[in-house]
């Protein structure tokens, strides 16, 4: 048990450091910045005006589609990279698996295209 201790005990100082760093950075930053708050900044709105409706009114259905498409295209290109560094090792059953990927994306891009998500009013 001691052995495993001593194996941890540099990830332990390490992220004591990492936490003295940010406590240290925190508080300079408090403590050299100046601070004045005003009504603008203390208020919970990023644009810095009240809001014009309720909160709690319904967003447009392509809202929801844009971020589909965005998740899409992401997902596309999280696996397509390490697909194609280890293509040569994969084989062919790793280029079919991603063609039937890319099918499924595919058939999501169209289904976004045809529901008029690409189209700007």
């Amino acid at each position: 048990m001691e052995t495993l201790l001593r194996e941890y005990f540099p990830i332990l100082v390490f992220l004591a450091i990492a936490g003295a760093i940010s406590v240290a950075m925190v508080a300079a930053s408090v403590i050299v910045a100046r601070q004045r708050p005003n009504t603008e900044k203390l208020s919970p709105y990023e644009c810095g005006f009240d809001p014009f409706v309720d909160a709690r009114v319904r967003f447009d259905v392509r809202y929801y589609l844009v971020a589909i498409l965005f998740i899409i295209f992401d997902l596309e290109m999280t696996f397509l990279f390490p697909w194609a560094v280890a293509l040569g090792d994969l084989g062919l059953y790793g280029y079919w698996s991603m063609m039937v990927f890319l099918g499924v994306l595919t058939v999501g891009f169209i289904y976004e295209w045809r529901k008029g998500a690409l189209e700007w009013d």
